[in-house]
């Protein structure tokens, strides 16, 4: 075997472009016997040489990063062996740099961030909005979400004694051309900020306005869980809808019809037809009427709906009611008017109740063959009226009786018909941004039951009522055996942490000589959060962590990020990607937003009692502020995650929205005012609130604070 010095790198270039022309013939000198020298020192890693593979010593540049030893040639080209985390001063450590030149004409938003995650680890687009640096070094990237920060807090001199937050004035600018301070980031400068906060100087370069996801149009906050723990799905995947999947370890939690029946609210909400059992006893109820033409079922209390515990069969899901899904089919019988033509009632066992052709009062002016099904020759020989549909649904429906169907408010209105006891699948798998957006039914057939109905396709074939109605059924079925939880966290794309264990990326940096360019590798995830996490989004992480308090959030996150010892539950060497979030600050400034839970809500940290409250108040009259004591905490905290996670790795905070109390303040009045006004005998002028245009322009005002969040990117 024969060995030779390394050239200088001058010299190397011209030797491997040598190559390159001439081919292999230069590597006649490094042609081995067959016989290994005992006397060769060896890096360790080379457990054998074969008669094609040689060895050289690198040149004393290289031991840097290489750190020495001996290399393994073939074919006279060294074998480049894994590559060692890079130090600070290396020109290939990894970062995430903003420059002027960026692309950037608006606020980046919660996509952007789980973007840059995707192109860091998976098969995400470059961002525009900041340059990356060799993405291949990057070796883990974490990511905590801590509601309850906004902009005007990292400015100096403030006093958090006396701190509520921006008024609406401060956060919202002018009109007109849309000002690049706005959007922006803002470089964070240590001198410049409050004490409490200047740990955030010493992790990240600048703050940036975060854009939470919304709707302007109809004044809604959309969920940040969402828009960030939810990716597209690829073009190269197909804009098929992937069937739901149960987590690992998922347990099915058998839970009663009844759980899922609509609350008086819900109903009144979303523009049910209004029934006198749901009036609080007094005058309105005694004064009800219905309007001409329509009918309520003969329910005179809510209660008489409950069925005695004794009369329920053991393991009955029903808990004793009579379940009926509805779906009905209209055709235009005006501008913007739709009249009954078809009625399906099916019962809970499958059976089909009820399935007639109903011919309108008025002259049907469009057939909508398209959606309905329903031609010209079916109606005219019909002599069914709606008053006669009524009738009969009135001898079927008693207080004991339930019914199911999708946007079934549409159905009811259809029939002229009130009943108090609805299961309403639009409600049961909500639209992952929120209403007035619904799934449809084929929708959530193809993805909850893996089901093709509505094939249709715009042909005379239209909608089946009683296909429809079915359907609703299994959906509701399902539910009910799989549980609550069962179907909430779905929406339409791809779980992040599928999508990384699906199309992680590793390079050579990582993962070898057989990576080179890139190559599929699963990324392992971790969830830490509030509350039950295997019963949100988070579910679809390698691991999740449930937590209590923000500090088990800490614990949880540096546990994911080193792994166990024993590696039985979190991987040794942690795994590549955390998502976490802190809610101390969040419950301490009323961000919590307790009235309406969503699933990853659940589990949050108890009402203090009046006791609690005036200890707390007793022990922090001396004190520092309770906000600017729990900003100091959360510094401290951000900053040992920080100085504990391993070099290489993305670290990203941000808040997911800005402060939200406003908007639901605005949201509540209207959902009142609503209620209000659509209870039968109401008058307008003597509603306990008013709903106008000021209003309506003061929600729009306060929905932007609602939606401008911030957000912090560094690398360790």
């Amino acid at each position: 075997m024969s060995r030779k010095k390394n050239k200088s790198k001058g010299q190397r270039g011209v030797a491997a472009a040598l190559a390159t022309f001439q081919g292999d013939s230069m590597a006649i000198d490094t042609e081995v016997t067959g016989v290994q020298d005992s006397t060769a020192p060896t890096d360790g890693e080379l457990t054998s040489i074969t008669i094609s593979a040689g060895l050289k010593r690198p040149c004393p540049e290289d031991d840097h990063e290489d750190g020495g030893g001996w290399q393994t040639i073939e074919n006279g080209r060294p074998v480049k062996k894994l590559k060692k985390i890079p130090g600070q001063e290396s020109k290939r450590y990894p970062g995430i740099h903003f420059s002027t030149q960026a692309r950037l004409f608006s606020k980046i938003n919660v996509s952007s961030l789980r973007d840059l995650i995707l192109y860091i680890f998976a098969d995400g687009p470059a961002p525009q909005w900041v340059s990356v640096k060799h993405r291949p070094e990057f070796r883990k990237i974490v990511a905590i979400m801590v509601p309850g920060l906004d902009e005007a807090m990292f400015k100096n001199g403030l006093d958090f004694s006396a701190y509520t937050g921006p008024t609406l004035d401060q956060a919202i600018s002018g009109g007109g051309a849309p000002d690049p301070d706005e959007y922006y980031p803002r470089e964070l400068k240590k001198e410049l900020l409050p004490e409490v906060l200047q740990p955030f100087a010493d992790m990240f370069p600048h703050l940036w306005p975060v854009k939470a996801p919304g709707d302007d149009k109809y004044g809604k906050l959309h969920s940040p869980m969402p828009a960030m723990l939810t990716a597209p799905l690829p073009k190269s995947k197909g804009t098929g809808i992937q069937p739901v999947s149960e987590p690992h370890g998922w347990k099915n939690q058998r839970t009663r019809i009844t759980e899922f029946l609509a609350t008086n609210e819900e109903l009144m909400e979303h523009g049910f037809p209004i029934h006198p059992a749901m009036l609080n006893p007094g005058e309105k109820r005694d004064k009800f009427k219905d309007p001409e033409g329509w009918v309520h079922t003969r329910v005179e209390n809510l209660e008489d709906g409950k069925v005695p515990e004794g009369e329920v069969q053991q393991g009955s899901v029903t808990a004793g009611r009579e379940v009926y899904a509805l779906d009905c089919e209209m055709c235009m019988t005006g501008e913007a008017e739709y009249s009954l033509t078809r009625i399906s009632l099916v019962s809970w066992d499958g059976s089909v109740v009820l399935d007639e052709l109903v011919k309108p009062d008025k002259p049907i002016i469009d057939y909508v063959t398209r959606f309905s099904g329903i031609t010209k020759e079916m109606i005219d020989p019909i002599n069914t009226t709606l008053k006669d549909i009524q009738a009969r649904l009135l001898d079927i429906l008693g207080p004991r009786s339930i019914l199911l169907g999708h946007s079934l408010d549409s159905d009811l209105k259809a029939l002229k018909l009130a009943h108090p006891f609805i299961v309403d699948t639009s409600l049961l798998f909500p639209h992952p941004r929120g209403l007035p957006l619904k799934q449809s039914l084929k929708y959530l057939a193809q993805k909850f039951l893996n089901r093709e109905v509505q094939k249709g396709g715009g042909t005379n074939a239209g909608h089946d009522s009683i296909e429809d109605a079915k359907t609703c059924l299994d959906l509701v079925k399902r539910k009910c055996e799989k549980g609550k939880a069962w179907g909430a966290g779905e929406s339409q794309g791809e779980n992040l942490f599928k999508r990384l264990a699906r199309a992680g990326t590793a390079y050579r940096s990582t993962a070898g000589p057989e990576a080179t360019g890139g190559a599929p590798v699963g990324k392992s995830s971790a969830a830490v959060d509030w509350g039950d996490v295997s019963r949100s989004a988070g579910n679809a992480a390698t691991v999740t962590i449930s937590c209590k308090s923000d500090a088990e959030v800490e614990a949880g996150i540096l546990r994911a990020v080193k792994g166990d010892p024993d590696g039985l539950e979190v991987p040794g060497g942690g795994v590549d990607f955390v998502w976490a979030r802190m809610r101390e600050l969040e419950a301490l400034r009323g961000w919590w937003n307790r009235n309406k839970l969503v699933p990853e809500d659940a589990g949050g940290p108890p009402a203090l009692t009046d006791g609690d409250k005036k200890e707390e108040e007793e022990e922090q009259e001396d004190a520092a502020s309770p906000l600017e004591t729990c900003l100091k905490t959360l510094g401290e905290r951000l900053k040992r995650i920080y100085d504990n996670l391993p070099p290489c790795t993305a670290f990203i905070v941000y808040t997911g929205t800005g402060d939200p109390r406003e908007m639901s303040r605005l949201q509540a009045m209207q959902a009142q005012f609503k209620k209000e006004y659509n209870t039968p005998g109401s008058k307008w002028d003597q509603l306990s609130v008013q709903w106008t245009d000021r209003e309506d322009q003061a929600l729009r005002r306060a929905l932007k604070v609602a939606r401008s969040g911030i957000g912090f990117i560094g690398v360790k």
